[in-house]
């Protein structure tokens, strides 16, 4: 299994130096197993949503108001060209970016974004060419559009991870509209499943559509915007936001239903409770739930070679706090939190990436966002 991140290029060599020359500033900071060193690669970014990094080293980032852009050597570079409309809107706009495991070969790229379109806003996902000479993007196509628009500018998801057949799995949040995430017929509040051209795949729970509309891999989703396979079981896992209350590590698995709003562990923001409780039968738990919330962004589960200490392990991007979540699954499965790193250091961390080295690239969601490298400190034994 691939996550859509930078695993596609798990076996390339370390990530060239020569951007460390560039960094504005690092810091070294004592974590519970081990002491790292972050750098600051680049500044000036508005609120960056999602990293890639590209066969050579260089990052590939979205920013939310619907830029694209490459970091070579630390330099920030003008934005790619060949975006398609992009509705910017509260949460959303430019979000998630994956690469093609045969990107090397055929330089294809995914995103999603906030379109607008009758009826107001929603999320879609497109695959596009990254040119050679990296200052533009070709050939886009959109290859899936929730089916229900509407307005308001909040919870549109939306992670990409990428199975070993090359099919896509896209998160997508309930969109401020907390009935719909139960409507199997209105993708909001699902992980959908299609092929890397938009066509469905055969495995899918509902693809007579019958029951739900035949995209639809599971429902009962609130906003998750993390998302990734674990490499070593080849499971999927999400992060969700909760209400006030309530963010969860999810374990994926066709047809399900993960209970939103009907179960959660959350309130309302008025401090009102939601749903019926917290468990309804033919309703899954989650693997792990957070109260207060932290409000969590990307996630990625802990294979690299830099830091042993925590193979296995889920480290989850958090933008209330500020901070990043280090689990580990303990003798029978459990998922505990162990620590939390960089607690208000660094402002709102919204994408965290297992770089091909073992490194961690965080990007932080600011008006002048950064992008963070975690790597381990020379001292460290």
């Amino acid at each position: 299994m691939l996550r859509a991140k930078t695993l596609a290029f798990v076996a390339m060599a370390l990530i060239p130096a020569a951007s460390e020359g560039h960094a504005a500033t690092t810091q070294t900071v004592k974590t519970q197993l081990v002491t790292v060193k972050v750098e600051t690669i680049a500044t000036g970014l508005s609120h960056p949503w999602a990293v890639e990094v590209l066969p050579d080293g260089a990052y590939l980032v979205t920013e939310r108001p619907a830029r694209m852009r490459i970091i070579r050597d630390g330099h920030v570079l003008e934005p790619i060209s060949g975006l398609p409309d992009i509705a910017v809107r509260g949460q959303g706009g430019l979000l998630d970016v994956a690469l093609d495991p045969k990107f090397t070969v055929n330089r294809t790229i995914y995103f999603t974004a906030s379109v607008a379109g009758p009826g107001g806003i929603g999320t879609a996902a497109f695959s596009a060419s990254l040119a050679s000479d990296e200052k533009r993007i070709t050939n886009v196509k959109r290859i899936f559009q929730m089916n229900h628009l509407s307005e308001g500018g909040l919870q549109f998801g939306s992670r990409i991870a990428i199975d070993k057949d090359g099919s896509l799995f896209v998160s997508l949040g309930d969109r401020g509209e907390m009935g719909r995430a139960q409507d199997f017929k209105d993708d909001a509040g699902s992980i959908v499943h299609i092929n890397a051209d938009g066509s469905l795949p055969a495995d899918n729970p509902f693809k007579d559509g019958a029951t739900a509309l035949p995209e639809i891999w599971t429902k009962g989703h609130r906003n998750p915007e993390g998302m990734t396979f674990d490499s070593a079981d080849g499971k999927l896992y999400t992060v969700e936001h909760g209400p006030m209350g309530g963010d969860e590590i999810n374990l994926i698995e066709a047809g399900k239903n993960y209970g939103w709003p009907i179960i959660t562990y959350g309130l309302d923001y008025s401090g009102a409770k939601i749903g019926i409780g917290t468990a309804k039968a033919g309703m899954e738990q989650p693997l792990f739930y957070w109260d207060p919330s932290i409000a969590p962004g990307g996630l990625a589960i802990y294979h690299g070679r830099m830091f042993p200490e925590w193979s296995g392990d889920f480290l989850v991007a958090a933008l209330k706090f500020k901070l990043l979540s280090r689990l580990e699954r303990d003798g029978n499965g459990k998922i505990v939190e162990r620590e939390r790193m960089l607690t208000g250091d660094f402002g709102r961390l919204r994408d965290v990436v297992v770089a091909p080295d073992g490194a961690l690239l965080i990007t932080t969601d600011a008006d002048n966002g950064a992008l963070l490298r975690i790597s381990r400190a020379a001292d460290t034994k």
